[in-house]
């Protein structure tokens, strides 16, 4: 998965340079913007502009630009292709643009349609006019307003139908700071994630792994520190599971470990626990026989011979099991977010302490 921020350029530049390089510092590759709802134009707004995208391209993040009839007059511009001159790369094609006109932009730049609302019709159509849809990528929309985002499920489906013609798809997840106006209740794609917003990770994952999303955003502007924590991780390939760890099982702190690739459908196995991570010995404790609720981590101790020292993590509930100790106590957190990663998908161990 690859992630990116938001900038909004009606916002002072101060706050757009914030979250730029929080955005850099932790890993984003895209950023997304509107130039054609802005709140000013001229000169002045287009100096702004071209700033922005210097500062991105200085640190490697493209900007992926919102673009309508209004642009070139907000911009001083004669036609849309000068936005290339400016250094943008990704156009995001809303409304306003006829099957010819689309193809011929297509030539120029990268394609970004909407994915919450393009059909097969003017997909067909675009491949009628010339252009080469395999180039395209897919942007859902965020929705500002509660109750109007999307389901889950209707995403994937979509999805599914989107990435067998080759699009790069890309959708949103709401920020958990400095949320942006007039609503002021986050910029969600999924209206369910509207109320979890400081669960950065598990939004990020779930649009990755429920929905085949190639590319996760953060709509609003900024996240708390924490999130912005959580959204490095995520970037890095791994994330952080809060647990209470049981005395005697210290060595588990600061791994990072991967699912095996023929991962089970109850637990997550790590593929270092019985090697470059494996302890001289694993105790049988009291915790041994306990039931396993989703979440729980457990080692498998000398009862299971070579795969002593076999770090599991549950899917879901599993009856007990005496030849496993169980080192760690999760948080709520851990269940649901688990329930996100996919085999081969790197986690970290209880108390992981340092962000990436």
């Amino acid at each position: 998965m690859k992630t990116g921020v938001s900038i909004y350029l009606s916002n002072p530049l101060q706050d757009i340079e914030r979250t730029i390089e929080h955005g850099a510092a932790a890993g984003a590759r895209y950023a997304f913007t509107s130039l054609h709802i802005p709140e000013d134009g001229g000169a002045a707004y287009t100096d702004k502009v071209r700033h922005v995208l210097s500062l991105l391209s200085a640190r490697g993040i493209a900007l992926i630009a919102d673009v309508g009839p209004r642009t070139c007059d907000l911009l001083g511009l004669e036609r849309i292709e000068d936005l290339r001159d400016l250094g943008l790369e990704y156009l995001r094609l809303d409304y306003g643009f006829s099957a010819r006109r689309v193809a011929e932009l297509s030539g120029v730049f990268r394609i970004v349609v909407n994915a919450s609302t393009v059909s097969s019709d003017e997909i067909a159509s675009w491949r009628e006019a010339g252009a080469d849809v395999t180039r395209f990528a897919a942007c859902h929309n965020f929705y500002p307003k509660p109750y109007t985002g999307l389901a889950l499920e209707d995403i994937a489906r979509v999805n599914l139908r989107l990435a067998a013609l080759g699009f790069e798809i890309m959708a949103f997840v709401p920020g958990d700071a400095n949320v942006r106006g007039p609503v002021f209740e986050g910029l969600p794609t999924v209206e369910t994630q509207r109320g979890r917003a400081s669960k950065v990770a598990l939004n990020m994952l779930e649009l990755a792994h429920g929905a085949d999303c190639d590319i996760v955003s953060v709509g609003d502007p900024d996240l708390s520190d924490a999130g912005w924590v959580q959204f490095a991780q995520v970037s890095a390939g791994y994330v952080d599971l809060q647990c209470e760890l049981e005395p005697g099982y210290a060595y588990v702190r600061g791994q990072i470990h991967h699912d095996r690739p023929d991962s089970s459908v109850l637990i997550f196995r790590s593929q270092e626990s019985r090697t470059t991570h494996k302890p001289d010995s694993v105790p049988t404790d009291a915790g041994a026989g306990l039931p396993r609720k989703a979440g729980s981590i457990a080692v498998s101790n000398s009862g299971y011979g070579r795969y002593e020292g076999e770090l599991e993590e549950d899917r879901a509930k599993l009856a007990k099991a005496r030849r496993r100790a169980m080192p760690v106590r999760c948080t709520p957190l851990c269940a649901p977010l688990k329930q996100r990663l996919r085999a081969g998908d790197s986690i970290s161990p209880p108390f992981f302490e340092k962000s990436c």
